[in-house]
């Protein structure tokens, strides 16, 4: 899905806002991860899982942005050079081919902690259209479907509680994924 034109900032680098499991496993290389605010979108619990924190039996849930409010996540700096094979990776990641896609990229204005000028980074927004798409959810509802959910890549908790620790590390707060984390019954 990478075209000849990069989505480089003004100031020629390539920015990626993550705002879940891209915190705590970019998997990429980049030279500089800053707190960052997006506004129109929040994250959410939105998207059926059925692969990697569910099964089709036993579905989990994984965040995307949804629109409306604002999230606070991470902007990743990659250098001119690494831009390219940077967003070969997250496309694979992220929009896989044969799988049913749940996410569209885009381009969007984020302000880095300490910047006075918005940058433009690439994030990845929950597909409404998708089948995938779940409407809102109470926090009770997410919280038992999280908690019994498992799939490839390990258990829905983990990914809810990993995202939960590296916000709080970058001293980010997420109410409502810690309404529904405070609702988790025992293991």
């Amino acid at each position: 899905m990478v075209t000849a034109a990069l989505p480089l900032d003004a100031d020629g680098h390539l920015y990626v806002f993550g705002y879940g499991s891209l915190i705590w496993r970019p998997g990429f290389t980049h030279v500089a991860a800053v707190p960052a605010l997006l506004r129109g979108f929040h994250r959410r619990f939105c998207l059926w899982s059925h692969r990697y924190r569910g099964t089709p039996e036993a579905p989990g849930l994984v965040l995307g942005l949804d629109r409306g409010g604002a999230c606070r996540g991470v902007a990743f700096r990659v250098t001119p050079a690494d831009a390219e094979q940077v967003l070969a990776y997250l496309d694979d990641r992220e929009l896989p081919d044969g799988a049913e896609i749940v996410y569209d990229r885009r381009v969007l204005p984020v302000r880095m902690q300490g910047a006075t000028a918005p940058v433009r980074a690439v994030t990845y927004v929950a597909r409404r259209g998708s089948p995938h798409y779940c409407s809102p959810l109470t926090p009770e509802a997410a919280a038992a479907i999280i908690a019994r959910g498992r799939g490839e890549t390990g258990s829905n908790r983990e990914y809810l509680l990993n995202t939960l620790a590296h916000l709080g590390a970058l001293g980010l707060r997420d109410d409502a994924l810690t309404r529904i984390a405070a609702l988790l019954p025992p293991e």
